[in-house]
């Protein structure tokens, strides 16, 4: 049957410069199979399905895929799903403010300043990574192990891994590859850029589905909430701040980090619709 459906771009200084994610509203009644199928078939990095909620405090609940594979959490599929359900004709229950439900909870999502922005969840598991696994990552990544400044876990969802190295260039530098590291991997990577620069840090994403190759997210913002909380808390960045993602592949992702006065950590982007119309699910 067809089911409304929009294709928004996340995260783009400029039209078609995000993040895609694919948004099928209407999504009730659709199998696990068919789930997972579209989400496959579309091979972008997040797929999402809008649901009815189940608490009156949502506005509608979402599953969201990162091709076979369910999330509790993401970031630039939070911000294109609360895009598409507005563009959609979506009416929140509380003005100015959507309440996603998802696996992970209610994550509330705001507009600021033309963007739209979500709170950033809590982290799920943080601290220290054991040294051998930072060993693998830095041999997964190729990069020399004195550019590596520190690490740490940053899940809040998709299980990132976070390595902080000495510059946004060392970040731009890297091929990584994981052939002989088999196995599920979340990696983000974060460098400072120079005092001055239009964005404070470059970030990267990689991550594997297990037994596939390594692939590069353009614009993460899940991974954008969890290193921002890190790098604020550790005294390396002050709010408000703009980080860049997606330099590497061609694309000007620009996420905008805001606390509020509550010491809620926001995270902004732009949302543009790029395709609208129905999927015959």
């Amino acid at each position: 049957m067809p089911r409304r459906f929009r294709q928004v771009d996340v995260f783009g200084a400029a039209a078609c410069t995000g993040n895609p994610v694919a948004v099928v509203l209407d999504a009730e009644g659709l199998s696990e199979e068919e789930l997972v199928a579209f989400s496959v078939w579309t091979n972008l990095s997040e797929c999402t399905f809008v649901l009815p909620p189940t608490t009156p405090e949502a506005d509608y609940r979402v599953r969201i895929f990162s091709l076979r594979t369910e999330l509790p959490f993401a970031g630039h599929p939070t911000l294109g799903t609360a895009h598409a359900w507005l563009d959609a004709g979506g009416t929140p229950v509380s003005p100015g403010v959507v309440v996603q439900e998802c696996a992970a909870g209610l994550v509330r999502v705001r507009q600021e300043e033309g963007r739209l922005a979500f709170a950033a969840p809590a982290l799920l598991r943080s601290g220290d990574v054991d040294p051998a696994l930072v060993d693998e990552l830095v041999d997964i990544l190729g990069v020399p192990r004195e550019q590596v400044v520190d690490t740490a876990w940053l899940d809040n969802g998709p299980g990132w891994v976070g390595l902080l190295l000495d510059s946004a260039a060392s970040v731009l530098a890297l091929h990584p590859d994981a052939t002989d590291h088999p196995g599920r991997w979340d990696i983000g990577v974060i460098g400072p850029h120079p005092s001055g620069a239009e964005a404070a840090f470059e970030l990267r994403a990689f991550f594997t589905e297990g037994g596939e190759p390594l692939r590069e997210d353009p614009v993460t913002g899940s991974l954008n909430a969890a290193a921002a909380g890190w790098l604020i808390d550790s005294g390396r960045a002050a709010a408000p701040f703009v980080a860049a993602q997606g330099t590497a592949m061609g694309r000007q992702g620009r996420i905008h980090i805001s606390v509020d006065p509550e010491g809620t950590l926001w995270v902004g982007g732009n949302a543009r619709t790029v395709v609208s119309g129905e999927a015959a699910l």
